[in-house]
């Protein structure tokens, strides 16, 4: 199964408006817009590869997602 990360912004902030800035990084499967944790994402949020996953550029990530995550990647 592929994944990416999927942005979360503050709660109002639109995701192409010029304040949105990323609160937290989700994983999703392939295109979702749920994240693996349960939370709806914006379908306009930003994307980045699941690679950025515990690098700088993936932080911060939910805890959730994560652990979820390593249960379904080798």
């Amino acid at each position: 199964m592929e994944h990416d990360m999927r942005a979360e912004y503050a709660e109002g902030v639109s995701p192409r408006g010029p304040d949105a800035r990323v609160k937290i990084w989700h994983m999703v499967r392939r295109d979702g817009t749920t994240a693996m944790c349960g939370r709806p994402l914006a379908p306009g949020a930003a994307t980045q590869p699941s690679e950025l996953w515990g690098t700088p550029e993936g932080e911060p990530f939910c805890h959730t997602c994560g652990a979820l995550y390593l249960r379904e990647v080798p």
